[in-house]
């Protein structure tokens, strides 16, 4: 339960969105905050599986041709069927907003807090999910557009961020693990989405035409409930709230700050736009490769995936076979694309952010660097392994940005910052996979072989992580002119609202974990186990 005093501000009653009424009670236990994280990351993650939509959009009009008249006409066009190519612009566009949204309303979520700020994000992911199905029913694209895309977007980029600030308040013990938690969720949205969204789409189905429209409507009510939960069930730590029996450590690491600077000071410093590289190339090199997973596999391999000759012609159903082996490693992306968020950003609280990052970038180096070989030489589980493991350091560089934010910036506005970092993720969004196909057009226009095709790719991928790696070694403390004062530290404090519930620091969330404790857990842990389970079946296909 929120505290029961509620002050007033500028005149009038806190309200019941208003970040002070979310201020915890003494029996509120900070273990329910995670499974609130959760619930909102677990559905704005279906961003990573809007691909099952792009084929079945381009077939909504059954013996119509294809739009061949450009991309603006086609978005007004109710003739003919949209092409695949432009529909998957829509997750571009998501991304893309997200970063800006992110940017742009980052400080006013600090102040407004997690509930009204995560209410707001439902209402943008869930509708503009229903816009973009009506959009579909009525064969609108710019509607789709507009729906899904960019008022989608501004629910991704709130929706990502609003548990941040909150979870590294909550868990200054172990702000990676906490952060990881969440963003967690957000890689593994796919793998309960994207199964879910299949069996609508074939429930829905109507005269052999898939229900894209009902589906997409569909699960916008259903993120819409979900994620309100979620924003419901918030509460914010009180100013100085520490966990029973924690002290900061007496000797504070060299990169882990005890100060706070203000998010328009942040971003103007060197440390900032290091760290916007160490994001935006991990990313990058990353997606690259999330995005060009199953048509690599299926290249580089082709028959020796079936015992036959790289060159051979192959039959359709053998085809088939090769296609479902690809499926089953765009299953085992996503798994660990997911698991890598908790694994490296609890790792990180051991290991430091910085270590982390070099580790990340080392590594990654060695394994882009390698992938062509193991190409070459047929090894196609050891290339299956290497590309896990690189997806676990892409989604670990994600969880483990907020807390390295945390230890340069300090904690008092890391979810603004964090919301201005992320533009990094937007222009990576956009980069990352139209660079991959670029370079493969271009090289297969030059008569390269498909199953070399990605080899110059891979090594270009490889030297962005070298970049990112300089950016990382290079970023030291901030300067001690960049820190808040006392006097603007005390007023930041107010305009969150912090300073009415400094008096409870010592009491709040000192409650026991209880039956609503194991209830929250379990709605959001049933629905994650089961679409692991589906992405374990459909990498058995691997094997």
């Amino acid at each position: 339960m929120a505290d029961t005093a509620y002050p007033e501000r500028g005149g009038r009653a806190a309200g019941f969105l208003d970040r002070q009424r979310t201020i915890a009670s003494p029996r509120f236990n900070r273990w329910l905050t995670p499974p609130a994280a959760l619930a909102i990351h677990l559905c704005i993650g279906m961003a990573y599986g809007f691909s099952v939509f792009w084929l079945p959009m381009s077939k909504l009009i059954p013996g119509a041709g294809a739009c061949h008249s450009g991309f603006v006409a086609e978005l007004t066009a109710t003739g003919c069927n949209w092409t695949v190519a432009d529909v998957t612009h829509i997750f571009e566009t998501f991304i893309a907003m997200l970063g800006v949204s992110a940017a742009l309303w980052g400080g006013w979520l600090e102040r407004t807090g997690p509930r009204r700020a995560g209410l707001i994000a439902a209402v943008c992911w869930g509708g503009g999910l229903v816009i973009g199905g009506y959009g579909v029913s009525i064969h609108q694209l710019w509607l789709v557009f507009l729906g899904c895309g960019v008022i989608g977007g501004v629910g991704q980029g709130l929706g990502y961020i609003t548990p941040v600030s909150t979870l590294i308040k909550w868990f200054p013990d172990r702000r990676g693990m906490a952060t990881g938690f969440a963003i967690m969720g957000y890689g593994g949205g796919a793998l309960v989405g994207a199964p879910l969204a299949v069996w609508l789409m074939a429930r829905f189905a109507v005269g052999g035409v898939q229900g894209v429209a009902t589906t997409l409507m569909v699960l916008g009510g259903i993120y819409f409930v979900a994620m309100s939960l979620g924003a419901l069930g918030f509460r914010v730590a009180p100013a100085g709230w520490k966990p029973a029996g924690w002290t900061p450590p007496a000797a504070a690491k060299a990169l882990v700050t005890d100060h706070h600077v203000h998010l328009e000071t942040a971003w103007k410093t060197p440390q900032f736009w290091l760290i916007w590289g160490v994001l935006c190339t991990n990313v990058t090199a990353g997606i690259a490769v999330l995005s060009m997973a199953s048509p690599m596999f299926q290249e580089v391999f082709g028959g020796r995936l079936l015992g036959l000759d790289a060159n051979v012609a192959l039959s359709t159903a053998q085809k088939a076979a090769i296609a479902a082996s690809a499926a089953g490693l765009v299953g085992l992306v996503s798994l660990f694309n997911s698991l890598g968020r908790i694994f490296w950003a609890s790792m990180s609280d051991l290991l430091g952010r910085k270590t982390t990052y070099s580790i990340f970038f080392i590594l990654g180096i060695a394994l882009y660097c390698s992938l062509p070989t193991f190409g070459h030489l047929g090894l196609a589980l050891v290339f299956v392994a290497a590309v896990c493991v690189i997806l676990t350091m892409y989604g670990g560089g994600f969880a483990t940005i907020p807390a390295y934010l945390a230890d340069i910036f300090g904690t008092q506005m890391v979810g603004a910052i964090h919301g201005r970092i992320l533009t990094a993720w937007s222009v990576a969004g956009v980069a990352g996979p139209m660079l991959i196909a670029a370079l493969r057009q271009a090289q297969l226009g030059n008569g390269v072989p498909k199953s070399l095709v990605y080899d110059g790719t891979l090594y270009i991928m490889a030297g962005l992580l070298a970049v990112g790696l300089i950016c990382n070694l290079l970023i030291r403390p901030v300067r001690e002119k960049h820190r808040m004062t006392d006097e603007a530290l005390l007023r930041e404090r107010s305009l969150q609202h912090e300073d009415t519930a400094a008096a409870d620091a010592q009491t709040a969330a000192r409650g026991g974990f209880g039956v609503l404790g194991v209830i929250a857990w379990l709605a959001v842990g049933i629905p994650f186990a089961t679409g692991l389970y589906i992405a374990l079946q459909k990498a058995a296909a691997l094997l």
